[in-house]
């Protein structure tokens, strides 16, 4: 704490700034209020304030430009309403907490001590001239979470500042009144950390800016790498670090990044609501969230069902020791690897020389164009070309063929039988538009359909009967040509959108003979069981689906095929849960996104799916992607998110886990149950339930290993009278407060304040593939972490040391 005259300082101080944001918030609310109502004039007005008259060229004229100048106006004030109401905004989110730090810095050269104030965004005097608090991203801000006080130094667009930081103060302000003020010199936020985590987990990640340490601040501020990794412990900040990095990234660079062009893959839809507050509170707009399933499901149906990355892990967490099984899982590992990559761009170069497969073109059940005539054609061209381009060249020539069978297609007897349903649109369609051709003949004035037919016949008895303006022959001929477009109008879509290529035959084609693979990909090597790989993947292609493991494969091999869908508008790629891609979907996302940066946050020890991407090594296919020169790795071994005693006790099931350092926050040991049949258990939890709940806990997790299992779970507590329970799935799409019930996959990513294992027994993890998913669950609590096991209890405690947790023996065995 500090004395009591620096403590009458700061409350002046504070005082001051809140008056000044008082002042500034009821001065700028009849402006932002006066431009908000001038925008929804002008656009209720719009279009009274334009004369629109296309008469002539010149009133064309007139009517664009008085259009353009309504839009420049309206346009002008919604920019200052944006501009005036963001400031007001940001006022507002001060006026609670104005400032979190402080720090002393003089200068080299200048012998001027200026105290900084530091908060969640700027506030400048009255004059504009000098700041009251400075935004925690401003570069003079980065003092205050990378250095003690001492020598110090900073980087700015004008180069690097260096001087003495004389103080560095902490703040703890609510609803205006100061509550706490600490002087701190190594690490800072020690003291808010605690009590922000030792408050309960809320339905949202908080943006806790005032507690950003040293290695978090690196990750937002790295400005430099093209890829930049994060490799850290459960509960170490990744996902708090990625969302402040994008919020100092849209601040640095505000005059040219904008938030739809940062683009966040997260690992279910339920986590986007779990960080969709984080940007808001800081100050900016959120940015486009998605997952990487949704991205394939888009692209890929209704044409192909995807399967979900999580249909694949039940099955594997479920699946039998067989030989299917086992060549489901080298079937994974392969697709998902840079070999397979490799193969398919072979399997491209292949393609322009032989191979390759059409569809024929149907129309009323015959075929118009073969797919044979279609595979000369395509390799007629120039062998050079590449496969893309020559499937562009074929598309163009497939369109020229259309038309000329267009009209072919007129004298046919179905058009005939189709002309006698056509309805009136119809027929008044066709009679305008040969209105048109009689017009342009000579300028007929007021004239009906009668008297078209007759001044035809009058000119044609004229000129002769070779130049009989025959309307009703030109207005059948006409009606022909629109029945045979619009029939035809379906065949030219699907050959714009390259229907007339064979996909699914084409990447079915590499799943044959082992000899066949391997001349198609240029001596590729194959995985064992590729016999049974190959029968698995056509079963799927057979009824338009893809196994997850094919589906990134096969939409870079239709972008082989069809060309690249590159987006150059995206600048920076966020990437949660990054072990859980795999080197090809990397390799997909950096053809995906050309121009972007990429932020890839992980821990490799909650590595859960058998594509699982290594991110801490140095010949990582990450670190490969960009190259080391522009590839940034920073690790994060200090867990924040768990009391002392549940890290240990979770580290020591993890192979590595002694360099996770936890943080001093100290409650109860872990707590293990041996109980003696599943209606004890369930009758147990129950209880627990009401003992957690009454003890405060908002957020409690009953964490099951699979879906299957969390639906017998819920369904079980139900019974016991726990109708206040959630059931947790896939298509979970909001995280709420309460009791869930979830499996162990769906909770990476969320913290809860008390964590229950719903089977912590061997029969349910008792194979090494799944203790990293049975260390996600455990590392997903905050303050008490209570497991339950029939029988044996799972092997990944066995080599613990029994004083990290409790033990409560109910069922008479050892």
């Amino acid at each position: 704490m500090i004395n009591a005259n620096d403590w009458k300082q700061e409350q002046e101080w504070l005082e001051r700034v809140t008056e000044q944001l008082k002042l500034r918030i009821a001065d700028m609310e009849p402006e932002v209020t006066g431009l908000r109502n001038q925008v929804t004039d002008i656009r209720r007005r719009f279009w009274e304030e334009v004369t629109v008259n296309t008469s002539t060229h010149e009133d064309f004229e007139e009517t664009f430009y008085s259009i353009r100048q309504q839009e420049a106006l309206l346009s002008e004030r919604e920019r200052s309403h944006r501009l005036r109401l963001r400031q007001w905004n940001n006022m507002k989110r001060l006026l609670p907490s104005p400032f979190f730090g402080r720090i002393d810095f003089e200068e080299d050269g200048t012998g001027f001590n200026e105290s900084i104030y530091i908060g969640v965004s700027s506030f400048a005097a009255e004059d504009g001239m000098s700041f009251l608090v400075y935004d925690w991203r401003t570069p003079i801000a980065s003092l205050y979470y990378d250095y003690s006080p001492g020598r110090v130094a900073y980087a700015t667009p004008g180069g690097l500042l260096t001087g003495e930081m004389r103080l560095k103060r902490q703040y703890q302000i609510r609803d205006g009144q100061l509550r706490n003020v600490f002087d701190t010199s190594i690490t800072i936020g020690d003291e808010l950390l605690q009590q922000a985590l030792g408050q309960g987990a809320d339905t949202q990640m908080k943006s806790i800016v005032a507690t950003i340490q040293k290695e978090q601040n690196a990750i937002i501020r790295d400005d430099k790498s093209r890829m930049l990794i994060v490799q850290g412990a459960a509960g170490s900040g990744k996902t708090s670090a990625a969302m402040q990095r994008a919020a100092y990234l849209l601040y640095r660079h505000r005059d040219r990044l904008a938030a739809d062009q940062i683009v966040l893959f997260s690992p279910n839809p339920m986590f986007n609501s779990y960080v969709s507050t984080v940007l808001p509170e800081l100050g900016e707009e959120n940015i486009q969230q998605t997952t990487f399933q949704e991205y394939l499901a888009y692209w890929l149906e209704p044409d192909m069902r995807p399967e979900s990355p999580f249909d694949q892990l039940e099955d594997v967490l479920t699946a039998a020791p067989t030989t299917e099984n086992e060549a489901r899982m080298q079937g994974i590992r392969y697709k998902a690897s840079e070999a397979f990559l490799l193969a398919l761009q072979d399997y491209a170069a292949w393609l322009c020389r032989e191979g390759m497969r059409f569809c024929d073109i149907r129309f009323r059940d015959r075929v118009l164009i073969t797919a044979q005539r279609m595979e000369t054609q395509f390799y007629s061209y120039d062998s050079s070309v590449r496969l893309d381009n020559r499937v562009a060249l074929l598309k163009d020539w497939l369109l020229k063929e259309l038309k000329a069978l267009e009209s072919e297609e007129c004298a046919a007897t179905w058009v005939q039988d189709e002309l006698d349903y056509l309805d009136n649109d119809q027929y008044d369609e066709a009679y305008r538009t040969l209105l048109k051709k009689v017009q342009r003949e000579e300028v007929v004035f007021d004239f009906t359909r009668e008297y078209v037919e007759e001044y035809g016949e009058l000119r044609g008895r004229e000129q002769g009967e070779e130049n009989v303006f025959d309307f009703a022959g030109q207005e059948e001929e006409l009606l022909r040509r629109m029945i045979v477009k619009e029939s035809f109008r379906p065949l030219r879509q699907e050959v714009k959108r390259f229907k007339f290529v064979d996909l699914i035959g084409l990447y079915g084609q590499l799943f044959g003979e082992e000899a066949d693979y391997r001349r198609m990909t240029g001596g590729t090597e194959v995985p064992e069981h590729w016999t049974e790989i190959g029968r698995q993947t056509r079963a799927k292609l057979e009824r338009l689906e893809l196994l997850y493991e094919d589906a990134t494969p096969f939409l870079y091999m239709r972008e082989l095929v069809e060309g690249v869908r590159r987006n150059t508008d995206v600048r920076h790629v966020f990437v949660d849960e990054g072990q859980d891609y795999s080197p090809f979907q990397y390799a997909f996302l950096k053809r995906l996104f050309p121009r972007a940066r990429m932020t890839v946050l992980g821990d490799f020890g909650q590595a859960i799916f058998v594509q699982a991407t290594s991110l801490h090594e140095e010949d990582s296919p990450l670190v490969r992607l960009y190259g080391h020169e522009e590839t940034n790795l920073i690790r994060l071994v200090r867990s924040y998110r768990s009391t002392q005693e549940i890290v240990a006790f979770t580290k020591g099931m993890l192979p590595g886990g002694e360099e996770i350092v936890p943080f001093e926050r100290y409650g109860g040991k872990p707590r293990l149950l041996k109980l003696g049949d599943g209606k004890e258990r369930d009758e147990r939890i129950f209880a627990d339930l009401a003992v957690l709940q009454a003890e405060g806990f908002d957020s409690i997790a009953v964490i099951t290993k699979t879906a299957a299992e969390a639906r017998e779970a819920y369904d079980a507590l139900t019974e016991q009278g726990g109708e206040a329970l959630r059931l947790v799935t896939k298509e979970t799409l909001t995280f709420e407060k309460g009791i869930a019930v979830i499996p162990a996959y769906l909770a990476k990513g969320v913290e809860f304040d008390a964590v229950l294992i719903y089977d912590a027994s061997a029969q349910a993890y008792g194979r090494e593939s799944e203790r990293k998913l049975f260390y996600t669950a455990c590392t997903r609590a905050m303050h008490q972490l209570r497991l339950y096991s029939l029988g044996e209890v799972t092997p990944y405690l066995r080599d613990l040391d029994s004083e990290l947790y409790e033990m409560e023996n109910r069922t008479g065995s050892l």
